[in-house]
């Protein structure tokens, strides 16, 4: 089946000439496809870009390319983006349409970049690899865009693969992902064959092709005609496959063999003719700085610019490397632009983004390929480029004119639930820590960078182990600070196990001015949650009035120094009950001394209790391993409060679980569901920690 068709878009609009030294450039909406590459790693994505490019004449097998680009130059700036689990973008030029290729990483722990594809492409190819078929991750993947509601169709890889079996991968396919995946073309013989242009053999499948596109049309009587058995015009058949496909209710599948090129054309003109283009894709809700609601905008070169930062990379010889989806209006080189980052407005200042709105000069515009950074005179609405040097931009941002600033709302991101804490290598390596810290945040806003007041410590909070390594990695090769992980230190608190008092004195004799202050309180522990209470109660002007607020405060600052593992303290009521004062050495210093004493006699004369942050946890799973959550949690000290069905037979076990046993549940509850369980996690209160562990942690201190 060729999707080609003389009514088909990519023969509507041609981008404008290329040469050696310049990108394809698009001058109209329609005739651009921005298609991201989903898939689980070792689907074959990264292979499956560059057949694309050879059969589009942008790279060649033997290494020559029409731009300078060669096979080798690509092959290592896609090693180097592996690496760096980021999105790649390959343009190419098919049938007069410009294609961008952005190919995303398959690994869960990078499903920020992958959603950020799904931001910037307005299709997808789902691949899949003949000899693996369809795992839990492929089924995570495909949710992830179906939630967005991104067209798509299946791509089956690695044909010529000894365990290869593309039946029966489709079959998968089907089961996995819905009945409305189907067949575009057969494997025969190492050739394809297309269903559409099949009209003797192969009557069931091509049936079937047919069917479910006319299932998606406009028309409604159709289906009725040709089940009477009305031959249905071809091109019709080709517009309405673009509407289903358009839709996201309809998923064509093609098979490719890469090292061949088997299929490479076919899917390209699938993409031209079937993929939508910009003007077909909902922009994303815009906003003013300001949070009001924002104009009504549309894929259009001449209206308003309106463009979003999808991607930042830091390059030591370059700077910082913006990579940009534009939604509305032009870009052009040269072109001032307000930046807009609206971050914590959307998703809260605990995920360590402050918003931000500068007015921001663009510089060069480039469209990379491998190696090559290749220039672009100008980027229209639908378009993708690479900007150099905004200094103050982060992935996530919106580009807007300066006279009429803007703000898209930034796609959905992931909670980082995977704390790791470090410390600089050496001295030389904690001058840099700060500056790479910020930086790294501007380039990744699934890290969220936690600089703990209680602790004292840097905790950078991860989506997963790999995330976390390549993380630490980007720190020292990019940003010259080597760190070293260190133990995670977890914020507790202590209160009074019982009734206690407390006698302060603060004495000293040194010639001239001495200090005198002397307190007795009695504390009193409270309910959980109750704060803290201060309570005057001194008779006959034991202390002096201007005093009693100094003594209050030393108890204060005793209480957050601690009194027993140097956490802050509780939950108690401390009342001045006595005292003495001296007419020339007493003072509001020496008081706030005496107070101080005063609460570690106290605190002495009774025990005290430790408590531990307790944190409540959502986990969904899939219903076959709720027993095996369940009793996991109760082995890291949880209470399981009880599970919900919430359909596709998957559950969510509610549970309270301390915070102590819970700094690696990301890994550990990625490990035993074999990465098909997710969970949530927000701090519901402090509880009692039982002796055995109090007491180790009084040792330590």
């Amino acid at each position: 089946m060729s999707v080609r068709s003389s009514g088909s878009r990519g023969s509507q609009a041609r981008p404008g000439a290329s040469g050696a030294d310049t990108a394809p450039v698009a001058r109209d909406p329609q005739a651009i496809r921005n298609v991201v590459l989903v898939g689980p790693a070792g689907s074959g994505k990264t292979t499956l870009v560059e057949a694309l490019l050879v059969s589009a004449g942008v790279l060649s097998r033997a290494g020559t390319t029409v731009d300078g680009t060669t096979v080798s130059d690509f092959d290592e700036a896609e090693k180097r983006q592996q690496r760096s689990v980021g999105l790649a973008l390959a343009p190419l030029e098919h049938d007069g349409v410009k294609v961008n290729l952005l190919d995303a990483p398959g690994y869960a722990d990078f499903v920020g970049e992958l959603r950020a594809g799904l931001r910037a492409a307005d299709a997808a190819m789902f691949v899949v690899a003949a000899n693996e078929g369809v795992d839990e991750p492929t089924r995570s993947l495909w949710r992830e865009c179906a939630e967005v509601g991104m067209p798509r169709a299946v791509v089956v890889t690695k044909l010529d693969h000894a365990r290869a079996d593309y039946a029966g991968v489709v079959e998968q396919a089907r089961e996995a992902f819905g009945e409305k995946v189907v067949p575009a073309y057969l494997l025969e013989g190492g050739r394809l064959v297309g269903l559409l242009s099949d009209d003797h053999e192969h009557d069931a499948q091509r049936g079937a092709l047919i069917e479910a596109v006319i299932e998606e049309s406009e028309d409604e009587g159709l289906m009725d005609r040709y089940l009477a058995g009305e031959e249905v015009d071809r091109d019709s058949l080709v517009t309405d496959l673009e509407r289903a496909v358009a839709r996201g209710s309809f998923h064509p599948v093609v098979p490719v063999d890469a090292l061949s090129g088997v299929g490479t054309t076919e899917l390209l003109d699938l993409v031209v003719a079937g993929f939508p283009s910009p003007l077909e894709h909902p922009l994303p809700e815009v906003f003013t700085p300001a949070g009001g609601k924002g104009p009504v905008m549309s894929c259009d070169p001449d209206g308003p610019l309106v463009a979003e930062i999808v991607k930042t990379t830091t390059d030591p010889y370059v700077g910082r490397v913006s990579l940009v989806r534009v939604f509305s209006g032009t870009l052009r080189p040269d072109q001032t632009v307000h930046v807009s980052g609206h971050f914590s407005s959307f998703f809260g200042e605990e995920r360590g983004h402050e918003d931000h709105d500068e007015d921001e000069r663009v510089g060069a515009l480039s469209v990379p390929l491998g190696a090559t950074q290749r220039p672009a005179d100008q980027v229209v609405a639908g378009d993708i480029c690479a900007i150099a040097k905004l200094t103050r931009a982060e992935t996530g941002d919106t580009l807007s004119d300066k006279d009429c600033p803007l703000v898209l709302r930034p796609w959905s991101m992931p909670e980082p639930l995977l704390p790791l804490a470090i410390e600089a290598h050496a001295k030389a390596d904690e001058d840099k820590l700060g500056q790479g810290l910020q930086r790294l945040a501007a380039e990744d806003p699934t890290l969220r960078i936690e600089h703990n007041p209680e602790t004292h410590q840097i905790v950078l909070w991860c989506l997963g182990e790999a995330h976390a390594d390549v993380v630490v990695d980007r720190l020292a090769t990019r940003h010259g600070a080597a760190v070293d992980q260190v133990e995670l230190k977890v914020a507790l608190r202590e209160t009074f196990g019982g009734r206690a008092e407390g006698h302060g004195r603060h004495v000293k004799q040194s010639g001239g001015h001495g200090q005198y202050a002397v307190c007795d309180v009695t504390v009193e522990p409270l309910p959980e949650g109750s704060g803290f209470e201060f309570v005057d109660k001194v008779v006959g002007g034991a202390v002096p009035r201007q005093f009693i607020p100094s003594v209050e405060k030393g108890v204060l600052a005793q209480m957050e120094r601690g009194v027993a593992a140097g956490f802050p303290v509780v939950d108690v009521r401390v009342t001045l009950t006595d005292g003495k004062a001296h007419s020339v050495d007493s003072s509001d210093m020496a008081f706030q001394t005496a107070g101080s004493l005063a609460l570690r006699e106290a605190a002495a004369a009774t025990s005290i209790t430790l408590l531990e942050p307790v944190d409540q946890v959502e986990i969904t799973v899939p219903d076959e391993l709720v027993g095996t959550v369940m009793s996991d949690l109760s082995s890291r000290r949880g209470h399981v409060l009880g599970s919900e069905s919430v359909g596709e037979e998957r559950s969510v076990v509610h549970a309270e679980v301390p915070q102590l046993e819970i700094t690696r549940y990301a890994v550990d509850l990625r490990s035993s569901t074999h990465g098909t369980g997710s969970f949530t996690r927000t701090f519901a209160r402090y509880q009692p920690m039982p002796d055995n562990l109090a007491r180790k942690f009084k040792t330590q201190d």
